[in-house]
């Protein structure tokens, strides 16, 4: 009965994170649809001002030859200071939008979106509601089979997405990350799709090898690892998004993805990032630490090259390498990005590929 009513419950939660997606990509969709129609107003008013000027010029060139040159340099002082008027006006897309993406370069702990749209606080609402249904249905399955929720690929994914939630909700105490909601609700709903489609088994008992309190301790801070991972990856990526906007407007261009101007700059984007991602390298190295320990209680051994372990080495190693690289060898802006995107890249063929196709003494997922 608890099993029926968790299978049920996360079909709700997948239902409340997908409108919560929605109403994320409505708002991005908004701010970039508002900033094209300012644009437009601007070049609009900008045209009216220099015809303004135009027809100001004429008008004094018809006034008497007395005052011809005090007028003429009264025009050309107006003339000056409205086409002044106008590229501010219009933005001069370029220079005014680099100014903003840098006028947000300060400490990162004090920015904050101030122009949050209705869709956005409705979309975090839901996503505090989701989390809420989502942490029901986990501890019903847990209830069903007697034991922590998480001892096969179903169970692992709905603990784990549910911490990848838990850590982005929390974060927004610590700063603004309202703008990667896009990604995590998207990302949480596909997990949880491809679990209840793919992954889905019934109730089990543990097996030998899982029944100590190690399972507790190493399972669930590799899924808390695994959340800042996952908030380390989506500012890369948004950071690799502003850096192209950036360089986009440099050149003389315009950015046709106009939301980015209202996230933080990619600076500030990648010292998140790197916040983030150290929390979760150093949760990671505990899930190493822990999994050792586990295992020569379990098998005799503390390390045997089984594929589970050398892709949790490897993992380690790659973000490892992340924040020695952006420590000793400057290794800043899109290279850093890149390498957190890859070190999330191994956290998920890890998760998707070693768990299900790979065999080992690590074969726990119950398909």
């Amino acid at each position: 009965m608890q099993s029926d009513w968790s299978n049920v419950l996360i079909y709700v939660t997948m239902a409340i994170y997908a409108i919560a997606l929605i109403l994320f990509s409505m708002d991005l969709a908004n701010r970039s649809a508002a900033r094209t129609r300012h644009r437009q107003g601007s070049a609009l008013g900008a045209t009216k001002r220099r015809e303004s000027v135009t027809a100001g010029a004429s008008a004094a060139g018809a006034a008497s030859s007395s005052v011809s040159t005090v007028g003429t340099l009264l025009l050309e002082r107006g003339g000056d200071a409205a086409d002044t008027a106008a590229d501010a006006a219009d933005g001069d897309a370029s220079s005014s939008e680099l100014a903003m993406a840098h006028s947000k370069a300060g400490d990162a702990d004090e920015w904050r979106d101030e122009r949050a749209s209705t869709s956005l606080r409705i979309a975090m609402a839901l996503m505090w509601a989701g989390f809420a249904v989502h942490l029901v249905a986990t501890v019903l399955r847990g209830l069903a089979a007697s034991r922590v929720p998480w001892s096969n690929m179903y169970e692992f994914t709905m603990t784990s997405t549910l911490l990848v939630v838990l850590v982005f909700l929390l974060a927004q105490f610590w700063n603004d990350l309202r703008f990667l909601g896009t990604f995590i609700s998207g990302f949480v709903t596909l997990c949880l799709g491809i679990a209840a489609v793919g992954f889905y088994v019934e109730v089990a008992p543990l097996q030998p090898a899982l029944q100590s309190y190690w399972l507790v301790i190493h399972v669930f801070v590799a899924s808390l690892s695994t959340g800042c991972l996952a908030l380390g990856f989506g500012l890369s990526i948004a950071q690799l998004m502003q850096n192209a906007r950036t360089k986009r407007i440099r050149e003389g261009g315009r950015s046709h993805l106009g939301f980015l101007a209202a996230i933080p700059s990619e600076e500030r984007l990648e010292d998140l990032a790197y916040r983030v991602i150290v929390v979760g390298f150093i949760l990671w190295t505990f899930t190493l630490i822990a999994g050792a320990i586990w295992a020569e209680r379990a098998w005799g051994r503390y390390w045997g090259w089984d594929t589970k372990e050398v892709w949790t080495f490897i993992i380690w190693t790659v973000y490892a390498g992340y924040i020695h690289a952006r420590a000793t060898k400057g290794w800043r802006g899109t290279p850093s990005a890149w390498l957190a995107i890859v070190g999330f890249g191994t956290v998920l063929f890890n998760f998707g590929i070693v768990n299900v196709f790979f065999k080992g003494l690590h074969t726990y997922s119950g398909l």
